[in-house]
This record gives C-alpha cells, structure tokens and sequence, in this order.
C-alpha cells in the first residue's frame, strides 16, 4: 500500500459485521477460558491481551500503523514522547553505559539525558552535528551503546546528517536512533538513511489537534545484537524463565524486550482513548503535513522580508544552511515549525507576541492550529541573556508553528502584530 493508503487502513482490517472504525476498548483487563492460557501470556509463549499496561487491541491498531508508515518490524505506544526517548535508550543502557547525542535536541531531551541518566550512571556526551565524522569519531568510547539525533531539531530548526550519524554508529558498533517527531514519516523515514530505531512525540503532528499526549518507539529490525555488547539482548531473561530475546524474537527483539521488560516495569502506558485519537490523527495526516509545509514556507519568506527580522530559521529556504540536507532527507517538503529572531531582544519579542490576535500564545506546537512561543519569557525564563547565548536561544527568538488556516489570515496577523511593536 502507499502511504496514504497505509494511513487509513493499516493496522485494523475488519471482519464481516465488524465496526469500520477502530472501537475503543476501554479495558484494563481480558478473560480467558483457562488458566492455562493466561499462563502462556505470561510466559510470551503465546500473543494475546491481559492486561493493558502492556497491551490493548486499540493501542495495538496504532502501534501497527506506526510500525507500517515508518517501515519498522514493531512499535510500542508510550503515555507520552518523554517516555519514548527514555524507553528508547534505557532499553538498550544500564549503569556504566555511554551513548553520543547532538546537541541540537529538544531541551526537554537535553534534561533527561544531561541529568536524569547521569543520576542512573549513564553517561552522554554532547556533540556539534555539524562537525565532520571524523571528529565526531574521537567522542566514542569503549562503553558507548547508542547514538541520538533528531531529524529536525527542535527549536534550532536543523537538519540532521543521519548517514553520518549512523556511519559514527556503525563505528561505535551501536545502534543509531532518531527523534522524527518533526519530520513525520511523510516527509522522512529514517530507516531509509540507516537508522535502526525512531522515537516520535505523537503528541504533535501524528495526533495533529492537541488533544492526546502519548509517543512511540519503532524498531527497525535491523541491528545486529550479536556483536557482543548487548548481552540483555542475547543471554537468558531470568525473569521469563531463561528466554532469550533475539532466538525467540528475531529481528523483533528489541521492541519485544522494550514492551515486557520496561513498559512491565515502569508502566508509562497510553490510555486507549488517547491512542483512538492518535489513530483519528494519522489517518489525515498526508493531508495535514502538506498543507503545513506550504503554508510555513509562504510564511518564512515573508519573515525574510520584513525589516523587524534579523535572521529566519527554516531548512526550505535556500538561504539556510541546511538546505541541501532537506532536499536529500526530505525533498516533498518539511514541518511547519520556524523559528526567527526579532531584532530588540527580548521586549521587542515579548510585544509582537503580545500583538497577536489569531495565532495563539502557547507552550505546544506542531498541530493543526497556528501557535508561537517567546523562549526567553517563557520556558527559558529564568536564564539571563549570557546563558541564552551559550545555548543558541537569543532574547529576540521566537517560535512558530505554522497551522493550516488559510495562510492570507496567518500572513496577516504577523503583520499587524509587527506594526504594534
């Protein structure tokens, strides 16, 4: 099927006298005829539902979809994108453990991994993606056991090398995974450039309306586990009776170790409303991801024009810096998300978003309707202009999430808020 196709009816085919629709079941628990049978669930020696921290039929249909729009061998839904990234590495790290990440990443990421990892002795080391592979090489360690980057990096706008990034994985013997929150597998499929595992916050474009939290792994099944420094993944699970992952799981190994070890564990499980309304999402999302990129590209030129902008972040511009790397990672188009700096810094800043009368002031983005965000007075407001220059958030930034009105409308509130300043 092609893509469009995929987002409609993959990962829930009907029966005869079946609903169309996905239904949600909203149940935390399953029957079964004998103990038997529930035994064998437990023991992974048969599929099924008994529980819905670990599975349920409406989550599964979305995890299915997932799994078949990024063109992976499984997914597992998690309660939000946070967990996924956690899920996502911690399934592969423990005490003692190093992996790479850029520094171009989402701030929340930069938390989990700078501090929350380090207080479970794992240890990262940032680096400028930029830099060629050959110094990006001199981070890898003994002890290294992933590499992370995102595909549009979250808010610096920056398109990341993932041929080169995974080139440094497959130097560190490790795998290679990529936040495509941004992107989408519409725009980009990271597989495709050899990544082997995506994380996604379906809280954004795959849901699409700000209405459920939730994210994602996906495995792409083609890690080998057998070099000798994944031992988790290759030597018997005491807590399933000796079973080993990769003999009885295959190329699904890692997101079957990810499903009923950490999500057995630690429980950060989508409701099956939520998981309904990322299925609604990802059925028009071709739909919505189009209309996006058009309209944040009509918009980004005209920011390029105004006397009030010093510089506009926007990878489809030919006058970024990335430009040639979205036209190799995703040539049909890009995310509607630009960031740009207002020149005045912060006051000039804070009064055009307080001009605005459509585009709301917001701390989300990526949905359906347009959204901004002054990073200095809001999420970074406790740094002063020295420590917002260390990491690449200037006063005068702003952030903003193109939506899909009618782009005359978006156009002009801009403007109006410009001439208020």
């Amino acid at each position: 099927m092609q893509f469009e196709t995929q987002c409609l009816h993959a990962g829930y085919s009907p029966k005869s006298g079946e609903p169309r629709v996905q239904p949600i079941v909203q149940s935390t628990t399953y029957t079964y005829d004998s103990a038997e049978e529930i035994g064998d669930l437990f023991d992974l020696k048969a599929a099924g539902y008994f529980y819905t921290r670990l599975a349920n039929p409406t989550t599964n249909a979305a995890e299915e979809k997932l799994a078949a729009l990024e063109g992976g061998v499984g997914a597992l839904c998690t309660s939000s994108g946070q967990a996924a990234t956690f899920y996502a590495l911690l399934n592969i790290l423990e005490s003692g453990d190093h992996f790479i990440a850029s520094t171009s990443i989402y701030g929340g990421t930069y938390n989990l991994f700078a501090h929350t990892f380090k207080k479970m002795g794992i240890q990262v080391s940032f680096v400028d993606q930029t830099l060629p592979l050959e110094v990006l090489e001199k981070a890898i360690r003994p002890n290294t056991k992933a590499v992370f980057g995102e595909t549009i990096a979250n808010p610096e706008l920056r398109v990341l090398d993932i041929e080169k990034f995974a080139r440094l994985a497959q130097k560190a013997q490790a795998p290679l995974i990529i936040d495509n929150t941004f992107a989408t597998p519409y725009f980009c499929r990271p597989f495709e450039f050899g990544a082997n595992i995506v994380v996604h916050s379906t809280t954004k474009y795959l849901d699409g309306h700000a209405v459920a939290m939730g994210g994602a792994v996906i495995d792409g099944g083609n890690f080998d586990w057998h070099n000798g420094k994944f031992p988790a993944f290759t030597l018997p699970d005491e807590s399933y009776h000796g079973l080993i992952y990769t003999e009885t799981f295959g190329v699904a190994a890692y997101i079957v170790k990810a499903r009923v070890q950490l999500m057995r564990d630690l429980g950060a499980t989508p409701a099956p409303q939520n998981s309904f309304l990322l299925n609604l999402g990802m059925e028009t999302l071709p739909l919505r991801m189009k209309a996006h990129y058009e309209n944040a590209l009509e918009v980004a030129k005209f920011l390029e024009t105004q006397p009030q902008v010093s510089s506009v972040n926007y990878p489809a511009l030919e006058s970024s810096p990335d430009y040639e790397l979205k036209q190799k990672y995703t040539p049909n188009g890009l995310c509607g998300v630009i960031s740009f700096e207002i020149k005045g810094g912060r006051e000039a800043a804070s009064k055009w978003l307080n001009g605005l009368k459509l585009i709301s002031r917001e701390v989300h983005v990526a949905d359906i309707r347009t959204c901004a965000l002054h990073p200095a007075t809001s999420t970074h407001r406790q740094m002063n202009e020295e420590e917002l220059a260390k990491i690449n958030v200037s006063a005068g930034l702003v952030r903003l999430s193109v939506g899909i009105e009618n782009v005359r409308d978006i156009l002009a509130d801009i403007e109006q808020a410009f001439n208020a300043i």
